[in-house]
């Protein structure tokens, strides 16, 4: 195993950036690390002893060349919220025992990870789960922290309890702890916004630390940090016979999860994002060994640092040199510099804590969930409520319990229609999305996307059973995207097919994998095979039942044409690409083509040239449309021109536009009564349907052509 593993092949050009970066690293991991660490309960110098040697355990490890390691949220929060369901109080004695025992346990959890190779448990935590826990535990920390700000103590407990605890201290308030509270946390916001490099929390520190030395703060009642001790950590030993080890364990198996979780995603984020490739149990290993040199410095959990990174990133450090830097720069820190620290008043370290803990919130995956899926918004806000009000442990598996139920729902659910022949085309396809696809006479084809299993066996059965009519003499199954099926439904289909054997029904299964045969076979289903119910395709299927081309198609009039016309989007418009790929906003998917389009018009010059040859082979944006769904285009853009820029929309080239896009319809309309004649019929009813269309939606429009073409006639 390759230790300092980014360090291998390092180029000099590299160095300058590196060691720069590992300064601001250093001097960002001061005030971030001591508050982290007073949330976990412990004092916050073990802030700094947890910057030192668990980011180098980590560097000599890691394959990430740029991830940060170190004191962070979400273990620092999980450890505090367990002190405090625990009885035990933030600073005491018997914290000082338990933290440094839940970050070994940590570390041994996340070893056990390593040689199971469970890197890839992490697939199986959704993002809404993660977010919302995190988030979860980032506001109430948060809230933990607000009676700080009042001049008060920190709360413990969970909503509840903190509400009731930030009451207190607001009827006890000390206004000059609040001033300096939210006037730091007001211009670190302000300035992450205006000069999100700039390292303002150092600055604040060093404010703080004047107002302390000239103008004596804490003689008008403002709390500062205990003085700390220059030196370097002692080793602490784990106390083993001193904790509930039980109880440790347990919790630092929430702690070895989520550290696993969010250092890896986060991890590949970065590395997809930059163009580099990381070992994901190799990681998993160095965050091990990170935790356990963190408890033999008494340090809480540590974690990979997403604000960190994201600082690294932005100064351009190259290699884990930037952790090895850091971690010198707080040696030296230790060694020389402590003194700083009781001069640092409660209230401006806190207010550095708040504004690194609302960066942690996702309000931001939130918002985006509830746009795109409720669902995953639900579980998400199921995870940040399970923790804010019954606590991590708590949050945690409300969201993945619900992260379970959301699949299971969605696969009881899922994508499934009946198929149909469109005439003079190849293959079958949705009948609820294509207008022309036809039922075979006396055929039910019935497509369901999903495995086979106990949950959704029934309503596979049901839309089968649902759809039989008198005239059905066959039921045809795509099973292509079926890879799977459990006992449940193995009986299921049995049961359906000897029902409609009684019925002189004829059932088939085909297009599916292999193995699913396999499977067949295993459950004592095999006669389906041996009698002809399983068929490679769908048309063998059909030919099986004596059907070949031309097939029989139900609802077709005298003339062989399609009367059907199901799909929603279709009601508003006739260009099936876009219905089918755009659903119910088909038309405004047509708009903005239209409008690309229309642009395209405005770069051709010298548009007089083309009067003769026509410009359709100036437009890309057309080309793979069918006859009439192009006639379609033409005419909105007919009918959009008078959003075509001033310059170009004189009456001389309105007229050149005009006559170019009518010798263009006028092209369709030869070319289907050359190649396809019946067609014809159609596409001069479709023109009239799409001029009524058209005066509906944009009647103002369509008026205003009509006037322009009659004069232009």
């Amino acid at each position: 195993m390759i230790l300092f593993q980014t360090l291998r092949n390092y180029k000099k050009e590299y160095l300058a950036k590196d060691l720069l970066t590992g300064i601001v690293i250093a001097a960002v991991s001061i005030p971030i690390s001591m508050g982290y660490a007073e949330v976990s309960g412990i004092s916050p110098i073990y802030g700094l002893y947890g910057s030192v040697f668990p980011i180098l355990f980590f560097a000599l490890f890691s394959t990430s060349p740029q991830f940060i390691f170190g004191v962070d949220a979400a273990p620092a929060a999980i450890v505090g919220a367990a002190l405090s369901t625990m009885g035990i109080a933030a600073g005491s004695d018997e914290a000082l025992l338990y933290v440094p025992m839940i970050a070994l346990f940590t570390g041994l959890w996340l070893l056990l990870f390593f040689f199971l190779k469970a890197g890839k448990l992490v697939d199986y935590i959704s993002s809404p789960v993660m977010g919302g826990f995190i988030s979860g535990i980032a506001v109430t920390i948060i809230l933990m922290q607000i009676p700080k700000i009042l001049g008060s103590s920190s709360g413990s407990g969970e909503l509840f309890e903190l509400a009731e605890h930030i009451y207190h201290a607001a009827m006890h308030i000390h206004p000059l702890s609040v001033i300096l509270g939210i006037i730091s946390l007001v211009i670190i916001v302000a300035s992450s916004k205006i000069i999100p490099k700039f390292p303002i929390a150092i600055v604040i520190m060093i404010i703080g630390v004047i107002l302390t030395c000239v103008f004596h703060v804490d003689e008008y009642g403002v709390k500062l940090l205990a003085q700390v001790e220059p030196g370097m950590p002692k080793l602490v030993l784990p106390a083993f016979t001193q904790v509930d080890i039980v109880n440790v364990a347990g919790r630092s198996l929430i702690v070895a999860i989520v550290v696993m979780a969010e250092t890896l995603l986060s991890e590949n984020n970065f590395a997809f994002r930059n163009g580099y490739k990381i070992e994901d149990n190799r990681e998993v290993l160095a965050c091990g060994a990170g935790n356990i040199a963190a408890a033999f410095v008494g340090c809480c959990p540590v974690n990979g640092s997403i604000s960190r990174t994201s600082m690294n990133d932005q100064y351009g450090g190259k290699t884990q040199l930037v952790s090895i830097v850091a971690a010198f720069m707080l040696i030296m820190l230790l060694l020389f510099g402590t003194g700083f620290i009781g001069y640092l008043p409660v209230p401006v370290l806190t207010a550095i804590v708040i504004s690194a803990l609302m960066k942690v919130v996702e309000w931001h995956l939130a918002k985006r969930l509830f746009q795109v899926s409720r669902n995953e918004f639900y579980i998400f806000a199921a995870a940040f409520l399970g923790v804010l009000i019954l606590g991590t442990i708590y949050g945690v598996f409300i969201g993945i319990i619900l992260s379970f139920v959301a699949v299971i729902l969605r696969q009881t659910n899922p994508p499934r229609t009946f198929l149909g022949k469109v005439p003079e085309k190849e293959g079958f396809y949705d009948r609820n999305r294509n207008s022309y696809a036809c039922e075979i006479e006396g055929v039910k084809m019935y497509q369901f996307s999903e495995s086979l299993f106990f949950a959704n066996i029934k309503i596979f059965q049901e839309d089968i059973e649902n759809s039989i009519e008198k005239d059905t003499k066959a039921v045809i199954v795509d099973m292509s995207t079926v890879t799977n099926i459990d006992i449940t439904a193995a009986d299921r289909l049995d049961m359906l097919v000897k029902n409609f054997e009684k019925r002189g029904i004829n059932f088939y299964l085909t297009e599916h994998r292999d193995t699913v045969n396999e499977q067949l076979r295993q459950f004592g289903l095999g006669y389906l095979i041996e009698k002809g119910h399983v068929r490679r395709t769908i048309t063998s299927a059909l030919h099986d039942m004596g059907i070949s081309e031309p097939y029989p198609l139900k609802g077709l009039d005298e003339n062989g044409k399609n009367k059907i016309h199901s799909i929603l989007a279709e009601e508003e418009n006739t260009l099936e690409e876009f219905a089918w790929a755009f659903g119910d906003d088909a038309v405004n998917q047509i708009e903005k083509l239209t409008h690309a389009i229309i642009q395209q018009i405005n770069q051709i010059p010298q548009l007089e040239k083309l009067v003769e040859e026509g410009f359709e082979g100036k437009l890309e944006s057309w080309k793979w449309l069918g006859a009439i769904d192009e006639d379609e285009l033409v005419r909105r853009i007919e009918l959009h021109m008078d959003e075509l820029p001033a310059e170009l929309l004189t009456q001389r080239n309105k007229t050149i536009i005009w006559m170019l896009l009518e010798k263009r319809r006028k092209r369709i309309k030869e070319h289907l009564l050359k190649e396809a004649p019946e067609e014809l019929e159609k596409l001069e009813a479709y023109r009239a349907k799409l001029e009524k269309r058209l005066e509906k939606q944009n009647p103002e429009a369509a008026r205003r052509l009509h006037e322009w073409e009659a004069k232009a006639k």
